[in-house]
């Protein structure tokens, strides 16, 4: 041997972030028994500019260059004004920006700004029985052009490309690591079909979808559109050819397709912001009338400076009427095209976002041509439409809160999904789109989640989850990141039982015979 070649062999192996999770998922034909995420987003690291959230899910070099934190972060968190301002309302604060091997500050499940989705972490939550997770691709202009710092461009569809090119590249990082080409348990998938023989061989189906503000450049400016029917079906085109299979028309600002849900609290200060500068106008609002109603616009409080000096002299932010609140615009003549696209193409309809005007208009458009693809995936709508849809044939994936909170939205929807013969519930977690996970159960210290514990199928031990000198428990920690997502179903069970934790294992079938409705639409 060598000396080259002895040195080779006893180089060490590079740090890497431990799964803590012991044993094979099994191999799950119809029907699917395993859990489905509605609603994340891995590659957002490279949205909003791509220096506005810190760390990668992956990186060639690995753990060490993918899990540290934004330049701007340094050296004690004090200039990270946005992380301290959706963390706390107040721009000032501190937290260690170190990341790998220590991990003192983040990440933590009420940081929006820090990567939550390693794959690792990712790997984990598979191992415990993950089986469908939907990737989102998502893009902002208007949050891109707020934030100073940026390396990408601010264009929306070229954002997206970008995500999906990184999704792929995460797959062919996972197959080297496990033996080749179509070996890794992560696949990216483009029908029901392919789905179903993933998860038939043991791994976990992606699914892609696309989150975005502007789709196809369809902003608007003083109610102007600024985007044609040809350019939507050429979009459309394009997504469809991409993988893409799950669409939102509208997200944070009214454009030329819809007008949207509101924010409320502080996020709701900064996007009202945004939606000036994209448009030109602030949200407009009425109080409702009728028993849905958008999101409450709360009163402003000071902007940071870095948002304060966007606004024009003079112009400061609105006072609404009376709440209940409701956007008095709704689904656009452009917007009908664009869902009617979707579904000539055997696309699943996103309606978390749209306004209520804008909701009840596509329903009325999916009822009259009777299509099930239509999805509520992290709860963004108002609940009064959860009936309509699981009547169309339709999946609700709620936003993950801590594990009573989310028992008590599963109990809600009970009834309905019976009256409906609609078993299995889903989470949409919003992993990296600037919301929090599930915090810690409140008073938990009388029936902690105990370790270690095996997952529904009985497959897979789990212990608690280490990354480098960090030791993570959902007692404490909450959803801290994607790997503790098992911890905090078995909270769950804890809390609700074996009965909530079954019809979870439900949902990723759920998910697939809502996508088998769909796509059995298309020519």
């Amino acid at each position: 041997m060598t000396l080259a070649a002895t040195a080779a062999v006893a180089a060490p192996a590079p740090p890497e972030s431990e799964v803590g999770a012991v044993g094979e998922p099994p191999g799950s034909a119809a029907p699917v028994r395993g859990f489905v995420d509605g609603h994340s987003h891995l590659m957002s690291y490279e949205a909003f500019g791509g220096m506005l959230l810190c760390g990668k899910p992956f990186d060639p070099d690995g753990i060490e260059q993918a899990l540290v934190d934004c330049p701007d972060h340094f050296p004690n968190g004090e200039a990270a004004w946005f992380e301290n301002f959706t963390r706390t309302g107040s721009p000032t604060g501190t937290h260690d920006p170190v990341g790998w091997p220590t991990f003192r500050s983040w990440p933590a499940h009420d940081s929006l700004t820090h990567q939550q989705a390693y794959h690792r972490w990712v790997e984990r939550a598979w191992r415990g029985g993950l089986r469908v997770l939907v990737n989102h691709l998502v893009a902002n202009r208007q949050l891109c052009a707020i934030y100073p710092l940026k390396r990408n461009s601010c264009d929306e569809m070229a954002s997206l490309r970008l995500q999906a090119q990184r999704t792929f590249e995460l797959q062919d990082f996972i197959d080297a690591r496990s033996g080749g080409p179509g070996q890794g348990w992560f696949r990216v998938v483009r029908s029901p079909a392919e789905a179903r023989q993933v998860i038939a061989a043991g791994k976990l189906a992606v699914v892609l979808g696309v989150e975005t503000s502007e789709p196809f450049g369809c902003r608007q400016t003083l109610g102007v559109p600024r985007c044609t029917r040809a350019q939507i079906d050429r979009g459309l085109d394009e997504m469809q050819a991409l993988g893409v299979r799950s669409m939102f028309v509208c997200h944070k600002y009214d454009n030329a397709l819809c007008g949207v849900r509101f924010d409320s609290g502080t996020q709701g200060v900064i996007v009202n912001l945004g939606n000036f500068l994209s448009t030109g106008r602030f949200w407009t609002a009425r109080t409702c009338t009728g028993p849905e109603h958008d999101n409450t616009i709360e009163k402003a409080g000071a902007l940071p400076p870095p948002l304060d000096r966007l606004l024009p002299g003079g112009v400061g932010l609105p006072l609404y009427p009376p709440a209940p609140h409701c956007n008095t615009r709704g689904l656009t003549s452009l917007g009908e095209h664009m869902i009617r696209g979707m579904m000539a193409r055997g696309m699943l309809v996103e309606i978390d976002h749209m306004s209520v005007k804008a909701a009840d208009r596509t329903l009325d458009l999916l009822e009259a041509e009777g299509y099930a693809g239509v999805v509520s995936s992290h709860s963004w709508t108002d609940p009064g439409y959860l009936r309509r849809i699981y009547r169309l044939g339709g999946m609700v994936t709620a936003y993950g809160h801590h594990a009573e909170e989310f028992a008590a939205t599963w109990r809600e929807t009970r009834p309905l999904r019976a009256e409906f013969g609609r078993p299995g519930y889903g989470y949409g977690l919003d992993a990296n789109g600037l919301g929090t996970l599930p915090s810690p159960r409140p008073g938990n210290a009388s029936n902690p989640v105990t370790y270690p514990f095996t997952s529904v199928d009985g497959a897979v031990t789990l212990e608690r989850q280490r990354t480098g000198e960090r030791v993570w428990d959902v007692n404490v920690d909450g959803v801290a990141h994607y790997g503790l997502v098992p911890d905090w179903i078995e909270d769950m069970r804890l809390v609700a039982g074996n009965e909530l934790v079954q019809d979870m294992a439900a949902g990723a079938e759920a998910y697939l015979r809502t996508w088998e409705a769909a796509a059995s639409r298309a020519p």
